[in-house]
């Protein structure tokens, strides 16, 4: 989701050319070398596989009909000519509502947040481009979509906050089509502790807790996958333990190449594989490549200027290993093409309201003093597209190439120098085939490992809804 903290630009753009109003001593190399005989192989593997970012936010205002909405082209990261022109094939819409309250009135405003969103999508593929943009229901819709050369939209729930307390919500989130849902976000839910517990190892389950435990059989019933990139440790092992079909991680990286509470760790990663379920790797900088020490400092250092000028804290914890918007370049071996045409190159992000809300002179003092923490905890050097692919490459390395995927979190804060909106996509396709990755082996990441896991658990929810299988 946004963030709430100003920030400047961290990096050149991959041209060289300096991010508005930032100075910097030296331009940045690009960040893939120029050759055209790879950028050549690169582009024709990109155009014939199907490709999957499985977590895309979004605000309900881009979804208007006849007014501001993806059919045209807007300044987030991904819209439909976005995604027709860098071939970004499929997304997961996030249907996402911030942990709040765990009362009625929390519950609510949740469920109304959520329900815009999946109308949102709605509103999207069924009246402002019906032509260009299809809803996928499964994974072979998925594929007939794709045939017919529309895009493909998917829906996740991010946090099932929403829900409440009525697990009737679960399947009524299915038939509006969502088909994954996490039980947790940033702060504990009525099903699951988050991994956000770490903080100060404070926790409300201990896992998860005896709805979630309801839920998790629900949605494997429904045929629904189960997300497990925000929930604790301790959720995700007692969720494996009991699901009956393959789980994902819709947008986590890998613990022991960054060290932040959102990815996992190598066990976790371990039981995941065993699971036969897959991760969609992260193109978060924050969660790419970071500096666990400093992000902790900064986290506090933050903390204590928020209380000193009474700005409450927000839904995401700051610190916890979101960065700053990446600022966007032209596509490296794609020309015409460049994320900077989203008009947000100066990677300057959303301002918290009560930030905004301060007198001039206390906001000025503050800016002064935030400025001055980001100097002292500068952030670790810039997240690449060959950064990115180290973890696909640990990934792979460890539990098998089966259990790889892509996600950007894109208009959530995702994006890495390369990797920065739907035009940019060709980056990835390019770094895999660098390396050494197959066309078959680029198409599994890109698509094929979330849709065999989608297509498994449709199976089993086929069995248990047959009585072939146990609940």
């Amino acid at each position: 989701m946004r963030r709430l903290q100003r920030a400047a630009c961290a990096a050149a753009l991959s041209t060289g050319m300096a991010c508005a109003g930032v100075t910097h001593p030296q331009s940045t190399p690009p960040i893939l070398p120029q050759d055209d005989a790879l950028t050549g192989i690169a582009k024709r593997v990109h155009a014939k596989v199907m490709t999957l970012d499985t977590h895309v936010d979004i605000d309900p205002q881009n979804f208007q009909v006849g007014e501001r909405n993806y059919a045209q082209r807007l300044d987030t990261q991904v819209d439909l000519t976005k995604m027709e022109d860098g071939k970004l094939d499929a997304v997961f819409f996030s249907i996402f509502a911030g942990q709040g309250p765990l009362d009625s009135a929390g519950f609510t405003r949740a469920y109304a947040t959520d329900t815009a969103k999946f109308n949102a999508v709605h509103r999207l593929a069924e009246q402002i481009a019906p032509s260009r943009i299809e809803i996928a229901y499964t994974a072979a819709d998925a594929r007939r979509i794709y045939a017919s050369g529309k895009k493909i939209a998917f829906m996740g729930v991010e946090n099932g906050y929403g829900i409440g307390t009525d697990i009737t919500r679960v399947k009524e989130f299915y038939d509006r089509g969502a088909r994954y849902m996490s039980l947790a976000h940033n702060g504990h839910s009525q099903l699951s502790d988050s991994n956000t517990g770490e903080i100060d190892d404070q926790w409300m389950w201990t896992g998860l807790s005896p709805l979630g435990k309801r839920v998790i059989v629900e949605m494997n019933r429904l045929g629904m996958m189960i997300d497990v990139s925000h929930p604790s440790k301790g959720s995700m092992m007692q969720t494996l333990a009991l699901t009956k079909a393959p789980v994902i991680a819709s947008h986590s990286g890998v613990r022991s190449l960054c060290n932040v509470s959102r990815n996992l760790d190598d066990e976790e990663l371990r039981a995941l594989g065993e699971n036969g379920g897959v991760v969609q790797l992260v193109a978060f900088r924050g969660y790419v490549k970071c500096d666990p020490k400093a992000d902790a400092a900064r986290a506090a250092a933050i903390a204590s200027l928020n209380q000193e000028f009474g700005i409450a804290p927000v839904t995401r914890p700051v610190g916890t290993g979101r960065a700053a918007a990446a600022p966007r370049g032209p596509v490296a071996g794609m020309p015409g093409l460049s994320c900077a045409s989203t008009g947000r190159a100066t990677g300057v992000a959303p301002v918290n309201p009560q930030i905004a809300a301060l007198p001039t002179d206390r906001r000025q003092a503050y800016d002064e003093r935030l400025r001055q923490i980001s100097a002292s905890y500068p952030r670790a050097t810039g997240a690449t597209v060959r950064d990115y692919v180290d973890h696909i490459d640990y990934v792979t390395k460890m539990i098998g190439l089966d259990h790889v995927g892509i996600s950007s979190d894109f208009d959530g804060g995702g994006g890495v120098d390369g990797f920065n909106c739907a035009l940019e996509a060709v980056n990835v396709t390019r770094e895999l085939v660098r390396r050494g990755y197959t066309e078959e082996q680029t198409q599994k990441i890109w698509s094929g490992n979330l849709l065999r896991v989608l297509e498994q658990v449709e199976q089993t929810a086929r069995k248990i809804q047959s009585g072939k299988t146990t609940t």
